[in-house]
């Protein structure tokens, strides 16, 4: 009979004396020892892995606070440079219209000339006067057709209703994300006439991407206002228009979520807040349609 190694185990009753012999086979040993080394190393994987989870997690927390944290720079930057926008575009207004009161823009660009050269001669005057009795269209935007145009400055509602959406920042409500505003946004159903505000010269109607149907009318100075979400054109461009006249009528065309007037203000380019020029307006103000009107 083959004889196999193994372990004695001796157990001595404290009492009666007694011993008990256990026979372990040195397999059992071995096997003890393999399954203790496995757990052993699965606990060191366990807490290696978390320890890298938890340094993960670490790192991800500190990313998305320092991401919050420029977020949020970024806005109080952004913020900042609409108000200098706002106050360089005012600055620029007052300076076009002391200039226009005092006739300071009427000196041709160019080199300098006499004095005798600034006026038109007594044909040209003729030429001109006989062209504006006529003309329902200036597409060369001639500066003597300007002269007939007296209320240049917005001071009219394009609609009557209640502001939707303010000028300044909010929240796009496309993408959720913080986004510049650059006009107003009035409340009015598909079909409502819109008026200009101001007289002044068609440059655009045409479809403009995500304005949808558009009409940008050019006041002189830099001064231009624009109406966006259109449904129908009532002008073309090159067409002089006077302040109340129908320009389109409202819509929701391009990228809108409803029926409403997107309304702007620019001065040599920039957006401007157009609600002082609403305030000025001969008719009374819409109240606003939430009560965190930022004007």
């Amino acid at each position: 009979m083959e004889l196999k190694p193994y372990f004695v185990v001796v157990l001595a009753h404290s009492l009666h004396g007694r011993l008990r012999r256990i026979h372990v086979p040195h397999q059992a040993i071995y096997a003890v020892l393999v399954l203790a080394a496995i757990g052993l190393f699965t606990v060191v994987g366990c807490v290696a892995s978390y320890g890298r989870m938890a340094w993960k997690v670490s790192r991800y927390n500190s990313l998305r606070a320092e991401v919050d944290s420029l977020r949020v720079r970024y806005r109080e930057l952004q913020k900042v440079t609409n108000q200098k926008n706002e106050q360089l575009a005012t600055l620029e207004l007052f300076a076009s219209e002391v200039s226009v009161r005092y006739g300071l823009n009427n000196r041709p660009a160019g080199p300098e000339v006499d004095g005798a050269g600034l006026n038109p001669t007594y044909h040209e005057t003729l030429a001109e006067y006989d062209f504006l009795k006529v003309a329902t269209f200036s597409r060369g935007f001639n500066q003597y057709a300007r002269m007939w145009q007296t209320n240049t400055r917005p001071s009219l509602w394009p609609l009557l209703g209640r502001i939707m959406s303010p000028y300044g920042n909010r929240e796009d409500p496309f993408s959720g994300e913080g986004a510049t505003h650059t006009g107003v946004d009035i409340q009015a159903q598909i079909g409502t006439p819109v008026k200009a505000t101001a007289d002044g010269i068609v440059l655009v109607a045409e479809w403009s991407s995500g304005y949808g149907r558009m009409v940008v009318i050019d006041h002189g100075n830099g001064l231009q206002t624009r109406y966006a979400h259109l449904s129908a054109f009532e002008v073309v461009p090159g067409q002089e228009v006077h302040r109340g006249d129908v320009i389109a009528l409202s819509g929701s065309s391009g990228r809108t979520t409803g029926p409403h007037l997107h309304y702007e203000v620019r001065l040599q380019g920039t957006p401007v807040n157009p609600y002082p020029y609403l305030a000025k307006s001969d008719v009374a103000l819409p109240s606003p349609a939430h009560k965190d009107f930022p004007f």
